[in-house]
């Protein structure tokens, strides 16, 4: 049965001292700090307790101690009155009165012994008193200095235990850039790298589509409608009287139509353009015939004659 017990009490231990840590891993340094700043005051205010209750009975011993050498002295005046009536009795040759006013003496005397007896106990006492009272107040004083200690030492240690979480959370962070919370979530260097390559490769196949038969073909057969567009403004321009377009807008278009059609060189009244070297005439003052490549399918076709430049044929 012994051995039963001893077998509890040490698993209870155990188990206290497990419960104790896994708290003290647990708690709040925060809150902790606040609960000890409270005792630290609850105990300031003990302390002051205590101490006013040592001088109070500091006060109150000097109290009785003047007192009673108050009743001392009274009691040695009385006395001695007593003493002084006896002589006189004796001297009238009063016997009777004399004893009597002995008797009185005696006892006056019986008091005042009692008294100083008094008297020099509440001396020590108060002694005692005043030498436990003033160590009382030091032990004020220095625990009020402590506590303002503290109290200062209170706001430091918040400070640092906010940068410290803080810091806390900025490693967290810091840690989870390259970790992943659980396995079906990737890291942002996976996605990252991802992206990557899905770009690169759309960046490729542009590339190739670029550089296929079918695109340079639809950019011929572009090149060939700008073309077409041209010329019939140009014919509209004559038609109207009016100027025809600018030699330098003429000479990028016709640049860019040789571009798309593979670098071919041709003169700008071949590719319709409208673009005539300066100096020249256009219609039938001129006598000379546009011909015009339209494009795939249209190569060689003749182009209508221009209309007289006149306003009166037009």
């Amino acid at each position: 049965m012994r051995g039963m017990w001893k077998v509890i009490r040490r698993r209870w231990k155990y188990l206290t001292a497990k419960l104790s840590g896994r708290f003290e891993e647990t708690a709040d340094p925060k809150v902790q700090l606040e609960q000890a700043m409270v005792e630290a005051q609850d105990q300031h205010r003990r302390l002051v307790e205590q101490a006013a209750s040592v001088i109070a009975n500091q006060k109150q011993t000097e109290l009785q101690l003047n007192r009673s050498m108050q009743e001392l002295e009274r009691i040695n005046g009385t006395t001695r009155q007593a003493l002084s009536m006896a002589d006189d009795a004796a001297r009238r040759g009063d016997t009777a009165k004399a004893a009597e006013y002995n008797q009185t003496a005696e006892a006056f005397a019986n008091r005042l012994i009692a008294t100083e007896k008094r008297v020099e106990d509440l001396k020590t006492m108060h002694l005692q008193a005043a030498q436990a009272a003033q160590q009382a107040r030091a032990a004020v004083q220095q625990n009020a200095s402590l506590l303002q200690q503290k109290l200062a030492e209170r706001q430091k240690l918040l400070s640092q235990l906010d940068q410290t979480r803080m810091q806390e959370q900025l490693n967290t962070a810091m840690a989870s850039l390259s970790q992943t919370v659980d396995q079906d979530v990737p890291t942002f260097d996976d996605v990252r790298a991802k992206i990557e390559a899905q770009y690169a490769k759309a960046l490729g196949t542009a590339e190739l589509s670029g550089q296929s038969v079918e695109s340079r073909m639809l950019e011929v057969e572009q090149a060939g409608v700008n073309a077409e567009a041209q010329m019939r403004l140009d014919q509209m321009r004559q038609q109207m009287s009016l100027p025809p377009a600018a030699q330098t807008g003429a000479a990028e278009l016709a640049a860019g139509s040789r571009q798309a059609l593979g670098g071919q060189s041709q003169p700008a009244a071949a590719l319709g353009t409208g673009a005539v070297p300066e100096g020249s005439q256009l219609g039938a003052d001129a006598g000379v015939e546009a011909h015009v490549v339209t494009g795939p399918g249209v190569a060689g076709a003749e182009a209508p004659r221009p209309a007289p430049a006149s306003a009166t044929e037009a």
